[in-house]
């Protein structure tokens, strides 16, 4: 599970734009390839109380991830789109890492 911060950069002193919530489990046998559903929680001002929910296949060690938007709340309200994920750094030791989230979304 994960409750991270949603932010602008990747920089420690990036703005907040909310937190990233998520459950992964292990999907392959292969590679590390994660099945994940993440809420994207905004509580910045422009969009607090609004959601974003991706589904997908996260092969964390790609280069390139492509993960559906199924759905949203509030501002987002019936949101479909798509997510690509692309790590900007990753801790082998710690296992903790910070992942670029370019996210395309239709709502209403």
């Amino acid at each position: 599970m994960a409750d991270d911060k949603l932010t602008t950069g990747p920089g420690p002193n990036s703005t907040i734009l909310g937190r990233a919530q998520a459950i992964y489990g292990s999907a392959c046998l292969e590679e590390i390839g994660l099945i994940m559903t993440m809420n994207l929680v905004f509580t910045g001002l422009d969009y607090n109380g609004s959601t974003l929910s991706l589904l997908g296949r996260n092969a964390v060690f790609h280069t390139y991830r492509e993960m559906s938007i199924v759905g949203g709340s509030g501002l987002f309200r019936m949101a479909r789109g798509v997510a690509t994920a692309k790590t900007y750094t990753f801790n082998l030791t710690s296992g903790d890492a910070v992942v670029e989230f370019n996210v395309m979304v239709e709502h209403y």
